[in-house]
């Protein structure tokens, strides 16, 4: 999961997760949970592996700009030397690209990244 959850799941549109995940609005104990385990939150300096994050302009659950935010917030705090990238697909939804092709095209692009960070 690429969305920061403290800010995510603190909008008011996001009722309906909160029996699973927590009211952060309302418990400061929700809240805290919820910081330990999210992604953007938790980002330190710090070195990380290699890492391929994609996305989807189109997911209404993961909006383009959250895996954008993570990736220009690891790219500032790493340590590492590792590539840090971000694929947005501009057709693509939270599952990906829709149509054999294109999904083989995502596949292949995963591939890729790990022959080529296999070699490094």
């Amino acid at each position: 999961m690429f969305s920061p959850p403290c800010s995510t799941r603190a909008c008011r549109s996001s009722p309906p997760e909160w029996p699973e995940w927590g009211n952060p609005i309302e418990s400061e104990a929700d809240y805290r949970t919820i910081a330990a385990y999210s992604p953007y939150d938790n980002v330190r300096e710090q070195p990380y592996p290699h890492i391929l994050a994609l996305a989807g302009l189109t997911d209404p659950r993961v909006t383009y700009w959250e895996p954008a935010k993570w990736i220009a917030k690891l790219r500032e705090l790493a340590t590492s030397d590792g590539l840090i990238l971000l694929q947005t697909n501009m057709e693509a939804g939270h599952a990906g690209a829709s149509g054999r092709f294109e999904r083989l095209k995502e596949v292949t692009l995963a591939y890729t990244f790990a022959l080529k960070i296999a070699q490094a």
